[in-house]
């Protein structure tokens, strides 16, 4: 199935949770950052138990320190 990540085009499986669009598809650590599966916010505690579905956009927003 096809979902979109900050406006690039992903082929994933149909059993994708978040925690692993980090580690297989994205390959990168999930630390200081949040997302926004269709304008909705997921918290990080679900992100182990929210499966994407074909046709989703997904926002990710890395934490920034400043002032």
């Amino acid at each position: 199935m096809e979902i979109t990540v900050n406006q690039q085009v992903y082929q994933i499986t149909h059993n994708c949770n978040i925690k692993q669009l980090f580690g297989d598809v994205l390959q990168k650590p999930s630390q200081g950052l949040a997302i926004a599966i269709n304008q909705n916010i997921i918290p990080k505690t679900q992100w182990e138990s929210h499966f994407l579905q074909s046709g989703d956009k997904i926002i990710i927003i890395k934490a920034t320190q400043g002032g």
